[in-house]
């Protein structure tokens, strides 16, 4: 049994641990613009800070594309993260990230995520990051806030890989929280929160919930209609995960699960590609 004075100390060493872990916790930030010029997409301002950085790798006929790349080499509990983009009227932004995010496990609080993204009319832009991996014991909270002006086009996909099943790794226990908000015209036309939390490895095994799943994503379609809905749908025979797709208020959503990671990522590919518009980024072809 400790004594009084080694309680004392044990505490004391926990608290410096803590106070060494809090400080060493990772911020990035990245704020840019976009803006078309004689009808070519232009970088405009553009803020960096902390470990968040992003590269405009090359230059296309009209459009611009842009590559998120985290220095730190992944996400772990405590982390913050902030990204804010916004495309003036006319623009063409494509944004990929630069390779697969992983979250690493939490001792404490979750690692935290903010996204926005402004489209003034007549933007075509398109958000497809590379997989997000959680690791065992991960948490993590993201909020992703859009907001559309009229005329204004969106693809976005998110995609979430429970554990890095190719290593035989698999998560069994964490927090995912996510929240999406989506706003046309200044009108909050979707609005979704998705809480995972606790056995996540054997909730996901029930079949109302991923039935064995180790992938999920979901993607926004802006504008979508019955005539995408039913495109969609007439190329399910190739399919290998399981895929739902639905159209209400002027837009698409589309659902993927799938017990293979590589499966359901050519699903979202197959279903980005058919919802037109905006070629893949090239390294998610790599």
């Amino acid at each position: 049994m400790d004594t009084p004075k080694e309680k004392t100390g044990k505490a004391q060493t926990s608290k410096a641990h803590t106070a060494v872990f809090a400080a060493n916790r990772a911020r990035g930030a990245v704020d840019f613009d976009v803006h078309a010029q004689d009808g070519v997409t232009r970088r405009g301002r553009l803020h960096e800070s902390g470990s968040l950085r992003v590269r405009f790798p090359s230059p296309e006929s009209d459009g611009l594309s842009a590559v998120l790349v985290n220095t730190a080499g992944g996400i772990a509990g405590g982390d913050r993260f902030d990204v804010q983009i916004a495309a003036s009227e006319g623009a063409r932004l494509t944004l990929t990230t630069a390779a697969a995010e992983k979250i690493y496990r939490a001792t404490d609080k979750p690692a935290e995520l903010a996204i926005s993204l402004k489209a003034a009319a007549g933007v075509r832009l398109a958000w497809l990051p590379q997989e997000t991996i959680l690791f065992d014991r991960a948490k993590v909270s993201r909020r992703i806030d859009i907001d559309l002006a009229e005329g204004a086009s969106l693809l976005l996909c998110e995609i979430v890989v429970f554990g890095r099943t190719a290593m035989g790794e698999r998560m069994r226990s964490g927090g995912l929280v996510d929240c999406w908000r989506l706003r046309h015209r200044g009108k909050l036309i979707f609005a979704e929160t998705v809480r995972l939390e606790g056995d996540i490895g054997e909730k996901l095994t029930r079949a109302a919930i991923g039935n064995n799943a180790t992938a999920i994503a979901t993607a926004l379609v802006v504008p979508g209609d019955q005539a995408l809905v039913e495109r969609i749908r007439d190329a399910s025979e190739v399919f290998g995960g399981e895929v739902g797709i639905s159209a209400w208020n002027g837009f698409a959503m589309v659902r993927f699960c799938a017990q293979d990671a590589a499966r359901l990522r050519a699903d979202v590919a197959t279903v980005l590609g058919l919802a037109g518009g905006v070629p893949l980024p090239r390294l998610w072809l790599n």
